[in-house]
């Protein structure tokens, strides 16, 4: 059902069909609510922040005030990284914050997940499902959550482009020059290979695999393997 969702996305021809595209993945995950945002940084202390979500009415009052922004400590958090953070009341609560926690807990903003893509050219997106019980306990079940929820950003983050700035996702780039074995290993993980499995089935180490994904990460501009695999597809490198 997820993965019908991956392509469903990328089918999206306006804010609209997005919007219900990524509210429908994040309650088939098990959330609620659902934010997508783009940020395109424009200078110093500049940036455009375009988002869709199905937030309660009154949230949005509190959720985009900038002051606030500055004290959140998810939204400082996915500022800084690339890597998801798990958040729950202990989150704020841990950072001195409980009191933002509060505020949000009563439109159902309890606990949930949230992570950014940060690409070239000043570009970001942010997505963050929530929910008003807390997340599962069982280590691998949130685990695989989390997973889900990073596939479906790197599709989600080229629909959004297309649907915000169209202009902007026209320009056409050269084709980055992949190598047989770069291309390889691409193939290999877009079937859900790990780089141990993909060393394996290539006859190379776990070690040297990485280093393909590392090395066709860099060329085509990627921030990890599954954003290399889908921007191979869409340029044809990969089928």
């Amino acid at each position: 059902m997820l993965q019908g969702s991956f392509q469903s996305v990328l089918e999206a021809k306006n804010r609209d069909e997005f919007r219900e595209e990524i509210v429908r993945f994040a309650q088939d995950l098990g959330f609620e609510t659902v934010t997508a945002t783009v940020v395109l940084d424009r200078g110093p202390g500049n940036a455009e922040f375009l988002s869709v979500d199905n937030a309660p009415v009154g949230f949005n009052e509190i959720a985009y005030d900038p002051s606030l922004g500055k004290l959140d400590p998810v939204m400082q958090h996915v500022k800084r990284h690339s890597v998801p953070i798990i958040w729950s009341q202990f989150t704020y609560v841990q950072n001195g914050r409980a009191d933002l926690w509060e505020e949000q807990a009563r439109f159902g903003y309890c606990s949930g997940i949230c992570l950014a893509l940060h690409l070239p050219e000043g570009r970001h997106f942010i997505m963050g499902v929530d929910r008003r019980e807390a997340l599962p306990s069982d280590h691998q079940q949130l685990t695989r959550v989390v997973a889900d929820l990073q596939l479906f950003a790197v599709h989600a983050q080229e629909a959004a482009w297309n649907v915000f700035l169209p202009e902007g996702a026209s320009l056409e780039q050269p084709l980055p020059s992949l190598t047989p074995r770069e291309l390889e290993c691409l193939r290999w993980t877009m079937e859900g290979k790990t780089a141990w499995e993909v060393g394996g089935i290539l006859g190379i180490s776990e070690r040297t695999a990485v280093l393909h994904l590392n090395n066709a990460m860099h060329k085509m501009d990627c921030n990890n393997k599954h954003q290399a695999v889908l921007k191979a597809l869409r340029l044809g490198l990969i089928r």
